[in-house]
């Protein structure tokens, strides 16, 4: 199974994030200086205290020193730096909300946080490092951890990047410390998929921006936006 743009489906997950809404956000997370990132660090110093601050402050460093790799090397980096910093926690327990997505800032603030959660900071991250959205799509998967036994679907959200247009994608998952190609994750089967500026629903790109169909990306660009992303 391959996470292709043209194999995405709409299922009952897709109606709980639609939104009819006029408003429109664009994500602002490509910066030229990294360095305008400070301000989310004394934000997390007087928000959350020190220890948040210190978490936002390796992030900062992460970055500083991933900018000019490789593309893959900087998934590499990124995927491992949440994947040991952040533990999965239901959105329940952390923000006492049955559905919450978080910004970077309030993951790595409470070092916990759920699928969502993860691949938004992931996402995030990579914009900062100048990977570009059309290589990225955040996604709504089936996880099937039986294969076959569709009684026991979870849903789940990863990363998906896309080296070009026809090789297919490599998924960061917060529940698989490899980065592996789509065809090795037989187990997850997607629903649909969006990033900046475009959204791609039952196998075709829509003409309405996923900020205007998804209520919670467009109030986590919202956030991000107020502190400074």
């Amino acid at each position: 199974m391959r996470l292709r743009i043209g194999t995405w489906a709409t299922n009952s997950l897709f109606s709980l994030f639609l939104l009819g809404a006029s408003a429109s956000v664009v994500a602002n997370t490509s910066v030229e200086n990294l360095e305008s990132l400070s301000n989310i660090q004394n934000l997390a110093e007087s928000r959350y205290g020190n220890l948040a601050a210190d978490s936002v402050s390796r992030w900062r460093h992460l970055l500083d020193a991933s900018y000019s790799l490789p593309e893959q090397e900087k998934l590499q980096r990124i995927n491992k730096f949440f994947n040991l910093h952040v533990y999965y926690d239901e959105d329940k327990k952390i923000w006492q909300k049955a559905d919450y997505w978080a910004t970077p800032l309030e993951t790595l603030a409470r070092a916990r946080g759920d699928c969502e959660d993860f691949t938004i900071a992931k996402y995030i991250s990579l914009r900062l490092l100048d990977i570009p959205a059309n290589k990225l799509k955040l996604t709504y998967v089936n996880l099937y951890p039986v294969i076959g036994d569709n009684s026991e679907k979870q849903a789940h959200m990863v990363l998906a990047y896309y080296p070009d247009e026809q090789s297919d994608p490599l998924i960061l998952d917060n529940l698989q410390g490899k980065i592996l190609p789509a065809s090795k994750r037989p187990e997850l089967k997607p629903v649909f998929s969006f990033n900046d500026s475009t959204m791609w629903i039952n196998g075709q790109q829509s003409d309405v921006k996923p900020q205007l169909r998804l209520s919670r990306w467009r109030d986590v660009l919202n956030r991000m936006h107020d502190d400074g992303l």
